[in-house]
């Protein structure tokens, strides 16, 4: 029975997250240590100067023992496998995260963090993320399947893969595309917004974003893309180098 660590970025309360659970509590044993609340866009860090809490969590799925962490996904996973667990897991999983983890916003994703902490550990792992607040039905309906599948796969030392699946139901799938290359026009168009000025001269910014789907449907460079793969409806898996 493989054994699997789940830990995400949008909270331990995130439905991404139970979902995640109940796929993968088919496939082995499951614990479960995530934040405490919101950490999204915090990449790989990790909590040195300051202590990190756990408390114990009742999740909605039979025999997962679950922890709440005050610190960062990354943090989950080092203490998971350093300290909670009394023997490495097979697996980490991460997510499934409440947006898209692809093209060079990868490189901010604490989903993806959590999930390079583990191939850093040498532990294989797998990111999930799916379209932020649209319909769920394509990601339940594969998310299993796919997951079955790739942990009988095997990663290179430093990899993981990152798996994205579009937004829809079940009647919505269109296919698989593997082996995509990094999307390079960025995800969004940023723009920040001054929301409070000092008389010091300071002042106080926002950041809102609208997902740029234009420009990656035009660019011809971004044909065998993540980016493009997504955005014409299809799911999304490709392999990720760490660090080495």
């Amino acid at each position: 029975m493989k054994k699997i660590l789940i830990t995400n970025d949008d909270g331990i309360q995130s439905p991404g997250l139970i979902r995640l659970v109940q796929a993968a509590s088919t496939l082995g044993k499951v614990w479960v240590i995530a934040p405490d609340g919101q950490r999204s866009a915090q990449s790989h860090s990790i909590t040195v100067r300051q202590a990190v809490d756990l408390h114990p969590v009742v999740l909605p799925v039979a025999g997962v023992r679950a922890y709440a962490c005050s610190g960062t996904p990354a943090d989950c996973v080092r203490i998971g496998t350093a300290h909670l667990l009394k023997e490495q897991p097979d697996w980490v999983f991460s997510g499934i995260n409440d947006g898209y983890n692809m093209a060079t916003d990868i490189q901010y994703s604490a989903t993806a963090g959590a999930a390079f902490e583990a191939a850093a550990l040498n532990i294989p792992a797998i990111a999930v993320s799916e379209a932020a607040g649209g319909i769920h039905g394509l990601t339940d309906a594969w998310l299993q399947k796919i997951l079955t599948d790739l942990t009988q796969r095997e990663l290179q030392a430093g990899q993981i893969f990152n798996v994205n699946f579009p937004g829809g139901n079940e009647e919505d799938f269109r296919g698989i595309r593997e082996n995509r290359t990094v999307g390079r026009c960025p995800m969004y168009q940023a723009e920040y917004r001054t929301i409070e000025a000092w008389e010091d001269g300071g002042i106080r910014v926002a950041v809102s974003g609208t997902l740029d789907t234009e420009s990656v449907l035009r660019n011809e460079q971004e044909k065998e893309s993540d980016f493009r793969a997504l955005m014409e409806g299809y799911i999304s898996i490709w392999i990720v180098n760490n660090i080495h």
